[in-house]
């Protein structure tokens, strides 16, 4: 069945429209004018972000973008509760794009009685109304998209606010050159026949195994482990190096096909240490001695930031396709549902 014919059928809310015009989304954060003169900046020790899923995601995304540029402690926290460290000087900042997400309205009150300084994100919801109330610096989100499709109005949120608070240098070059870059890939994936439909093929009927590498891709990991678990409807692991070569490299010494049908994927890149391209090097040969194949995601922009940006995009094309040649649904979210109407 040709792709389009797959398309149609599989994906009637169109996530594939979504996709291509994910440029648009930073283009509307970047645009979106937002008011933090509440904020102290001269007191600001440390920052942390609550969120989960599609929410959190772009805060992971930061930590990688921002690898050299931040000179501030920054963790992401996916719970209920937040550090002990959190205190007045912690710029806590609370995401959730549906402004529900239980774990991280509990968060923002252990930080409001922390008499931490607070900024919200949300296209709504409970979080709005805690923002509202409690007289905090609230940034609108766009509505009208599943949150793991709103990476980039979430990631471009957060990106602006600590270019607002002057935490980093000047980002609008760059951000141009990533919405130009999206336009162009946008337009390529879209095609009848293009790299990522390609990528999602050679996956078909097999469970991936991501290996990116710490505090530089290992948000592009994160992600597309996610991407394939809600977009494909997948099991996907995901794991990142050096770490992964003092454990996880054990369990291919006894991999067979006929109980894992794996095959690894690597988030590769120019800016890796020379010992980390040995690594990959060396565990893909025992990987490929095992049965199982790599196959090897890597941009070759001459920028770390558009290199980042430029595989997370083809990810999450490879998730959307890998969904629609699997007859399932790209937006449907059933378990979570699920979990969510029992709690």
């Amino acid at each position: 069945m040709e792709i389009r014919e797959l398309i149609s059928r599989n994906d009637p809310e169109r996530q594939f429209d979504v996709l291509k015009n994910s440029y648009s989304q930073i283009e509307y954060a970047w645009n979106n004018k937002i008011n933090l003169l509440q904020i102290d900046v001269s007191q600001i020790h440390n920052i942390v972000l609550s969120g989960l899923g599609g929410s959190a995601i772009g805060g992971d995304l930061l930590q990688n973008y921002l690898r050299d540029e931040l000179k501030f402690p920054y963790q992401v926290v996916r719970n209920y509760n937040l550090p002990g460290y959190v205190n007045e000087n912690t710029l806590f900042i609370a995401s959730s794009y549906s402004g529900n997400t239980e774990e991280t309205l509990a968060c923002a009150e252990v930080a409001l009685r922390s008499k931490s300084q607070i900024i919200c994100i949300t296209t709504g919801g409970k979080l709005e109304v805690f923002a509202n109330n409690n007289k905090l610096p609230l940034v609108k989100l766009l509505p009208g998209f599943q949150p793991r499709y709103a990476l980039w109005i979430n990631f471009f949120t957060l990106l602006k606010i600590i270019q607002t608070l002057k935490l980093i240098p000047d980002q609008n070059k760059i951000v141009e050159q990533i919405i130009s870059l999206l336009k162009s890939k946008g337009n390529e994936y879209s095609e009848n026949s293009n790299k990522a439909l390609e990528f999602a093929e050679k996956l078909t009927g097999y469970i991936p195994v991501i290996y990116s590498v710490s505090d530089l891709t290992s948000a592009v990991g994160a992600r597309l482990k996610g991407q394939m678990n809600e977009n494909s409807k997948l099991h996907a692991f995901y794991n990142y190096f050096p770490e992964q070569n003092h454990n996880e490299i054990i369990g291919w010494e006894t991999f067979s096909e006929k109980q894992f049908n794996a095959k690894v994927i690597n988030i590769l890149d120019a800016d890796y240490h020379p010992q980390i391209k040995k690594r990959f090097e060396i565990v893909s040969e025992l990987v490929n001695k095992s049965g199982a194949e790599v196959l090897n995601i890597q941009s070759d922009l001459n920028d770390f930031k558009l290199r980042l940006m430029d595989n997370i995009y083809f990810g999450d094309w490879v998730s959307y396709y890998l969904a629609v040649i699997r007859n399932q649904n790209p937006t449907s979210i059933k378990n979570i549902n699920y979990l969510k109407e029992h709690l």
